[in-house]
C-alpha cells in the first residue's frame, strides 16, 4: 500500500481521544504548539465514556496522587464558566462514611493527615448525616464531608475539553507504529490506513491500552486493565446529594489483588440517573458482564440507600481502568524513546486528574520547569534497575 500523509507535520501527536488525551491537546495548545489528536474509534470511546467522572481528593493518601489531585481540583476551577457548564461540572462534594466506631477512627486518622496537606475535610456526627443525605440508612456511625469533590458527565467534558483545545482531532484512525529516526528518536506514526503523520513528539494517552502503544514505539510499560461496572438507575428526584462511598472503598482501591472487589459507591447526576460502582477485578479485557459484580453493587448501595432497594436499574456498563504496578500514572518523557511522553495508567481517577497530568505534558513538550514534583510520575521507573515496591495510593472510580 502506497504511504500517503493524513496532513503537513505537526509538533505533537496524541494517541488516545478521552480525558487525559483532552487536556493534553488544551495545555498543549495553549503553550503554542500544533496538536493532532489521533484515536481509533470516537472522542471517549474507551475508559472515559464508561466512567462516573470523578474528581476526587477524598480517596488519596498524602503523596504525588493527592498533590496531582489537588493542583487538577484547582485547574479544573480555573476552566472557563461555559466549559464546565458544557462539562456539567458539579462541585457537590463528597462523603465518605463509616459504619462503626473502628471505620470512623480509621477515617479520622486519614483525613487528619489529609487535612495537613491541603485537603478539606470535616467530621460529621453519626446523627448529622441526614442533614447532607436525607435518605441514608440509620444507625451509620459517622462520616467526612469532602467539600473539594466534584463531578463531570466524562464524555461531555472530554469532547468540550478537545473542542476548546482547538487541536486538530482526527477519529476511527488507529496507529499501527510509532517512526523512528536512525538515532532511535520519534519521527511520526502510521496508520492502518497507510497513513503517515510526522511530529517530533508523540504522547501516549491511551489509557488501559498504553501498553501497547509503548511497544511500538520500542519500549515498555506495564500497564494493565482492572475491570469495573456501573449500574444505571431510572430517572429519580434528588435522592442522592453527594458522592458517597464506604470507608472500605479506600481500602479496595489500593489493593494488588486480581479478584473481584466491591464496595458501595453511590451518587445521583444533573439528569436524574444515580449511578452505582464500585467493583474492580483482572480479567484483561473480557466486557463480558458479571451477574455477581452487578448483584454486590445493587445489594451495597441498597444498604447506604434502602429507598434505591426497589428502584428500577435501566442499564449497566463496564469500563477498563489503566493500572500500574504502583498505582501512580506515568506522566512525562521516555528516555528510553527521545521523543515519545506518557500520560496514562491513572487507574479509576483519569477524569479528575486529567489537567494536571496535561499541564505536566505541555510543560515537558515545552521544556518550562513543571508545576509540580513529576519525578514519581516518570515512564522509566519500572525498567529493571529502578523497580522497587512503592507505597499504594488511591484511586477513584
Amino acid at each position: 500500500m502506497p504511504t500517503r500523509h493524513l496532513s503537513a507535520a505537526t509538533d505533537v501527536i496524541i494517541v488516545g481521544a478521552g480525558m487525559i488525551g483532552a487536556a493534553c491537546a488544551y495545555y498543549a495548545v495553549r503553550a503554542g504548539l500544533s496538536v493532532t489528536v489521533l484515536d481509533r474509534g470516537p472522542v471517549a470511546g474507551g475508559t472515559t465514556g464508561a466512567g462516573e467522572g470523578n474528581l476526587l481528593v477524598s480517596d488519596k493518601e498524602p503523596g504525588p496522587e493527592l498533590d496531582l489531585a489537588l493542583l487538577s481540583n484547582r485547574l479544573w476551577r480555573e476552566l472557563s464558566p461555559a466549559l464546565r457548564t458544557e462539562a456539567e461540572f458539579e462541585p457537590k462534594g463528597g462523603l465518605v462514611v463509616a459504619s462503626d466506631g473502628h471505620g470512623l477512627d480509621a477515617l479520622r486518622r486519614f483525613a487528619k493527615a489529609q487535612s495537613a496537606a491541603g485537603v478539606e475535610a470535616y467530621e460529621i456526627p453519626g446523627d448529622g448525616l441526614h442533614d447532607l443525605e436525607p435518605h441514608l440508612a440509620p444507625g451509620l456511625a459517622g462520616a467526612f464531608h469532602y467539600p473539594q469533590d466534584a463531578q463531570v458527565q466524562p464524555a461531555l467534558a472530554a469532547s468540550r475539553l478537545l473542542r476548546a483545545s482547538r487541536a486538530t482531532v482526527r477519529t476511527g484512525t488507529e496507529v499501527t507504529s510509532v517512526l523512528t529516526g536512525a538515532d532511535g528518536s520519534v519521527r511520526g506514526v502510521r496508520t492502518a490506513e497507510g497513513g503517515v503523520l510526522h511530529a517530533p513528539y508523540v504522547v501516549n494517552a491511551a489509557g488501559s491500552w498504553g501498553g501497547a502503544l509503548a511497544r511500538l514505539a520500542g519500549t515498555e510499560l506495564p500497564v494493565l486493565p482492572r475491570r469495573g461496572f456501573v449500574l444505571v438507575t431510572e430517572p429519580l428526584p434528588r435522592v442522592v446529594r453527594h458522592k458517597v462511598y464506604a470507608a472500605d472503598y479506600v481500602a479496595d482501591v489500593a489493593s494488588d489483588s486480581a479478584a473481584l472487589q466491591t464496595s458501595p459507591v453511590v451518587e445521583g447526576t444533573p439528569a436524574g440517573p444515580v449511578l452505582i460502582g464500585a467493583s474492580r477485578e483482572r480479567v484483561g479485557f473480557d466486557r463480558t458482564l458479571s451477574t455477581p459484580a452487578l448483584s454486590r453493587l445493587a445489594q451495597g448501595a441498597a444498604r447506604l440507600f434502602p429507598v434505591l432497594a426497589d428502584v428500577r436499574v435501566t442499564r449497566a456498563y463496564a469500563g477498563f481502568r489503566p493500572y500500574l504496578p504502583d498505582h501512580l500514572p506515568a506522566i512525562g518523557p521516555d528516555p528510553r524513546v527521545p521523543g515519545l511522553l506518557h500520560a496514562c495508567g491513572h487507574e479509576g481517577a483519569g477524569i479528575g486528574l486529567a489537567p494536571a497530568t496535561g499541564l505536566l505534558i505541555s510543560h515537558f513538550l515545552t521544556g518550562t520547569a513543571p508545576s509540580m514534583d513529576a519525578r514519581p510520575f516518570r515512564p522509566e521507573r519500572f525498567s529493571d534497575a529502578e523497580r522497587r515496591p512503592a507505597r499504594p495510593s488511591r484511586e477513584a472510580t
